[in-house]
C-alpha cells in the first residue's frame, strides 16, 4: 500500500514538472522575441536616420532610345547547283579509238570529246556515197529524155526514188557515224574521266561529269508566310563556307505548289560566278530581306525582361527604375523591336538589371548611344 502511494506522488511531480517547464519556456521566448523586436527596431531606426543605407543604389549603364531604320530580314539555308550538269554517256557500243579531251579543263559545245570505232560506217558511207553519184547521173540524164519526151514519165520517177532513197539511207548511216562521236552538249568544265583508249565503251559506262556553274544556281526553300514578298527578280545575299565574300543573286523560278510537309516553296536564283568561287554541291547561308521599316525603336536584347504576360525595361526617372511593359517584334542577334511601350527619349537601363527593383535607386555610369 506504501508502494502505491509513493508510485502516485512520483507521477504527480513528474506532470507538475512537464506543465511547470512548458508554461515558463513559452514566456522565455516570448519575452526574448520582445526584447530583441525592440532592440532591431532601434537599429533600424539608426540606419534609416543615417541616410536609408539599407537601399543604396545601383550603378548602371542608361541608353537613350531613339528611332533607327531596320531591316526585316530571315537567315535560311541553301545549295549551291551546277547551271548545267550531264554525266556523259555513249550511245552505241564499241571500242575507244579517241579521247581528245584533257580532265579538269574547259570544253566546248560541239567539240569532239571521245570517239568510238566506225570504220564500218564510214565504208558503207563511201559506198552508198559512190552509188549515189551514179543514182544522179541517171536521173539526171532521165529528166533531159523526159523533156525530149524520149523516156517515159514512169522511168524518170523510178530513178528519182532510187536517188532519194540512197540519199535516205546515206543519212542514217550518218546519224550511225555520229553516234560513236560523243561530243560537249554545252560549254563548261569536263571532270575525271572513266575510260581509256581502246577499251570497250558501252551506252551504261558513264565517261565523264561536264559542269557549267557560270551562273550558279542557289535553291533554297521559304516558309510559306513569306510568298507575297519574294517573286522573280528578289534580291538574294548569301555566303559559303569556302570563302568570306558575300554574294549576291537574283530569282528567277519559284515552285508553283508549297511542300505539304515542312509548308515551304522551292525558290531558285542565279548568282554570277566568273571567279569560280562557288562549287555544285556547296552549302549556303542565306540573309533574305523581306522589307525596310524606316522608322521604329530597337534596344538590345539583354534590356528586356521576359515576364509571365509580356515583357517589360526599366526606364530611368527622376534617379530611380520604373518598370514599363512592352510589346516586341522583331529580333536580330543583338537587339529587338520595341512596337509599344517606350518613346523616343526615354532612357532606359542596360546593365546591373539583376540588382534592380522597381523604384530601387539608380547611379549612372555612362549614356550610350
Amino acid at each position: 500500500m506504501k508502494t502505491k502511494y509513493i508510485i502516485y506522488t512520483l507521477l504527480a511531480l513528474l506532470v507538475a514538472f512537464l506543465i511547470y517547464n512548458k508554461f515558463f519556456s513559452k514566456h522565455a521566448k516570448e519575452r526574448d522575441a520582445v526584447t530583441a523586436g525592440a532592440g532591431g527596431g532601434g537599429g533600424a531606426g539608426a540606419k534609416g536616420g543615417k541616410g536609408g543605407k539599407a537601399n543604396p543604389p545601383v550603378s548602371v549603364v542608361l541608353m537613350v532610345v531613339k528611332d533607327t531604320a531596320v531591316s526585316n530580314q530571315i537567315d535560311i539555308t541553301g545549295t549551291i547547283d551546277a547551271n548545267e550538269k550531264v554525266s556523259l554517256i555513249s550511245q552505241t557500243a564499241g571500242n575507244i579509238t579517241g579521247i581528245y579531251f584533257t580532265e579538269g579543263t574547259k570544253v566546248s559545245k560541239g567539240q569532239l570529246l571521245v570517239k568510238v570505232y566506225n570504220q564500218d560506217q564510214q565504208a558503207a558511207l563511201q559506198q552508198i556515197n559512190a552509188q549515189m553519184v551514179l543514182a544522179r547521173d541517171i536521173n539526171n540524164r532521165n529528166k533531159i529524155l523526159l523533156e525530149k519526151e524520149a523516156v517515159s514519165k514512169e522511168e524518170y520517177e523510178t530513178s528519182l526514188s532510187s536517188l532519194n532513197a540512197m540519199k535516205a539511207q546515206a543519212d542514217v548511216i550518218r546519224a550511225q557515224i555520229s553516234r560513236t562521236e560523243i561530243r560537249a552538249p554545252f560549254s563548261g568544265t569536263i571532270g575525271l574521266r572513266n575510260v581509256s583508249p581502246g577499251g570497250y565503251l558501252s551506252p551504261s559506262t558513264p565517261i565523264a561529269t561536264i559542269v557549267n556553274i557560270d551562273p550558279a544556281k542557289l535553291t533554297f526553300s521559304v516558309p510559306e508566310r513569306y510568298l507575297p514578298i519574294i517573286g522573280k527578280g528578289s534580291k538574294v545575299r548569301f555566303t559559303i563556307e569556302s570563302s568570306q565574300k558575300e554574294f549576291a543573286a537574283t530569282v528567277y523560278a519559284i515552285e508553283p505548289a508549297l511542300d505539304a510537309t515542312s509548308r515551304t516553296i522551292t525558290v531558285r536564283a542565279k548568282a554570277p560566278n566568273s571567279g569560280n568561287l562557288l562549287t555544285a554541291g556547296s552549302f549556303a547561308k542565306i540573309n533574305l530581306t523581306l522589307d525596310q521599316i524606316p522608322k521604329t525603336i530597337m534596344v538590345p536584347t539583354e534590356c528586356v525582361i521576359p515576364d509571365l504576360k509580356s515583357s517589360k525595361v526599366y526606364v530611368y526617372q527622376n534617379g530611380i527604375a520604373v518598370a514599363k511593359f512592352v510589346k516586341t517584334d522583331l529580333r536580330t542577334d543583338t537587339k529587338i523591336q520595341i512596337v509599344d511601350g517606350l518613346k523616343q527619349g526615354d532612357s532606359i537601363v542596360v546593365s546591373g538589371l539583376i540588382q534592380i527593383r522597381p523604384k530601387s535607386p539608380l547611379k549612372v555610369l555612362k549614356v550610350i548611344e
